[in-house]
Protein backbone atom coordinates (compact mmCIF):
# COMPACT_ATOMS: atom_id res chain seq x y z
CA UNK A 1 0.00 0.00 0.00
CA UNK A 2 0.83 3.53 -0.22
CA UNK A 3 -0.30 6.43 2.02
CA UNK A 4 -0.43 9.73 1.13
CA UNK A 5 -0.58 13.55 3.30
CA UNK A 6 -1.31 16.32 1.60
CA UNK A 7 -0.96 19.97 2.89
CA UNK A 8 -0.62 23.30 1.39
CA UNK A 9 -4.48 24.20 1.38
CA UNK A 10 -6.19 27.83 2.16
CA UNK A 11 -7.83 30.41 1.38
CA UNK A 12 -6.59 33.21 -0.82
CA UNK A 13 -7.55 36.22 -3.04
CA UNK A 14 -7.59 35.82 -6.79
CA UNK A 15 -4.34 36.55 -8.01
CA UNK A 16 -2.40 34.55 -5.12
CA UNK A 17 -0.48 31.65 -4.85
CA UNK A 18 -0.83 28.78 -3.13
CA UNK A 19 1.60 25.58 -2.96
CA UNK A 20 0.45 22.01 -1.93
CA UNK A 21 2.90 19.37 -0.89
CA UNK A 22 1.77 15.45 -1.19
CA UNK A 23 4.42 12.95 0.84
CA UNK A 24 4.03 9.20 -0.16
CA UNK A 25 5.16 6.17 2.43
CA UNK A 26 4.58 2.68 1.76
CA UNK A 27 5.38 0.94 -1.18
CA UNK A 28 6.50 3.77 -3.30
CA UNK A 29 9.41 2.03 -5.18
CA UNK A 30 6.20 0.84 -7.57
CA UNK A 31 5.42 4.61 -8.31
CA UNK A 32 4.69 4.93 -11.88
CA UNK A 33 3.79 8.60 -11.74
CA UNK A 34 1.99 11.14 -9.28
CA UNK A 35 -1.14 13.75 -10.01
CA UNK A 36 -3.59 15.88 -8.61
CA UNK A 37 -6.97 16.10 -8.91
CA UNK A 38 -9.76 18.55 -8.06
CA UNK A 39 -13.49 18.91 -7.44
CA UNK A 40 -15.99 21.21 -6.90
CA UNK A 41 -19.10 21.53 -5.84
CA UNK A 42 -21.48 20.04 -8.37
CA UNK A 43 -18.73 19.20 -10.71
CA UNK A 44 -16.71 16.04 -11.66
CA UNK A 45 -13.44 15.41 -10.92
CA UNK A 46 -10.71 16.99 -12.64
CA UNK A 47 -7.47 16.35 -13.99
CA UNK A 48 -5.22 19.49 -12.82
CA UNK A 49 -1.11 18.35 -13.47
CA UNK A 50 0.46 14.68 -13.26
CA UNK A 51 4.24 14.00 -13.30
CA UNK A 52 5.82 10.58 -15.00
CA UNK A 53 8.21 9.70 -11.56
CA UNK A 54 10.74 7.79 -13.14
CA UNK A 55 12.72 11.43 -15.38
CA UNK A 56 9.86 14.05 -13.83
CA UNK A 57 8.46 14.49 -16.92
CA UNK A 58 5.12 16.95 -16.33
CA UNK A 59 1.56 17.17 -17.69
CA UNK A 60 -0.99 19.58 -17.17
CA UNK A 61 -4.55 20.57 -17.95
CA UNK A 62 -5.41 23.12 -19.87
CA UNK A 63 -7.08 25.61 -17.91
CA UNK A 64 -3.73 25.41 -15.74
CA UNK A 65 -1.12 26.16 -18.19
CA UNK A 66 1.24 28.81 -17.91
CA UNK A 67 -0.03 28.84 -14.17
CA UNK A 68 0.63 25.81 -12.17
CA UNK A 69 3.99 23.96 -11.80
CA UNK A 70 4.40 20.47 -11.11
CA UNK A 71 7.89 19.00 -9.32
CA UNK A 72 8.84 15.73 -7.25
CA UNK A 73 11.34 15.36 -4.95
CA UNK A 74 12.32 11.46 -5.28
CA UNK A 75 14.62 11.14 -2.30
CA UNK A 76 11.87 12.39 -0.20
CA UNK A 77 8.83 10.96 -2.18
CA UNK A 78 7.05 14.21 -2.00
CA UNK A 79 5.27 15.96 -5.40
CA UNK A 80 4.44 19.61 -4.92
CA UNK A 81 2.20 21.66 -7.22
CA UNK A 82 3.07 25.54 -7.25
CA UNK A 83 -0.35 27.13 -8.32
CA UNK A 84 0.17 31.01 -9.30
CA UNK A 85 -2.31 33.29 -10.25
CA UNK A 86 -4.79 31.50 -8.96
CA UNK A 87 -8.62 32.40 -10.28
CA UNK A 88 -12.14 31.63 -8.26
CA UNK A 89 -12.62 29.24 -10.63
CA UNK A 90 -9.74 27.16 -9.49
CA UNK A 91 -11.64 26.42 -6.54
CA UNK A 92 -11.91 22.91 -4.98
CA UNK A 93 -11.33 20.23 -3.37
CA UNK A 94 -7.54 19.30 -4.63
CA UNK A 95 -6.38 15.67 -4.23
CA UNK A 96 -3.35 13.58 -4.47
CA UNK A 97 -2.97 10.41 -6.33
CA UNK A 98 -0.09 7.89 -6.96
CA UNK A 99 -0.36 5.26 -9.73
CA UNK A 100 2.35 2.21 -9.38
CA UNK A 101 1.29 0.16 -12.80
CA UNK A 102 4.11 1.13 -15.20
CA UNK A 103 2.29 2.45 -18.39
CA UNK A 104 2.35 4.95 -21.37
CA UNK A 105 -1.14 6.13 -21.12
CA UNK A 106 -1.80 9.83 -20.31
CA UNK A 107 -1.86 10.88 -16.67
CA UNK A 108 -5.54 12.45 -16.88
CA UNK A 109 -7.90 9.19 -15.87
CA UNK A 110 -8.52 9.51 -12.13
CA UNK A 111 -9.77 5.45 -12.47
CA UNK A 112 -5.91 4.80 -13.22
CA UNK A 113 -4.63 6.12 -10.18
CA UNK A 114 -4.40 3.25 -7.39
CA UNK A 115 -3.80 5.72 -4.12
CA UNK A 116 -5.73 8.86 -3.23
CA UNK A 117 -5.07 11.57 -0.30
CA UNK A 118 -7.34 12.76 2.05
CA UNK A 119 -8.04 16.15 -0.05
CA UNK A 120 -7.38 19.63 0.45
CA UNK A 121 -9.53 22.52 0.41
CA UNK A 122 -8.19 25.75 -2.31
CA UNK A 123 -10.71 28.41 -1.72
CA UNK A 124 -9.87 31.49 -4.01
CA UNK A 125 -12.08 34.53 -3.07
CA UNK A 126 -12.97 37.37 -5.83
Amino acid sequence: QVQLVESGGGLVQAGGSLRLSCAASGRTFRTNAMGWFRQAPGEEREFVAGIRWSDGDPGYADSVKGRFTISRDNAKNTMYLQMNSLKPEDTAVYYCASRALWTIAPMTRWNDYDYWGQGTQVTVSS
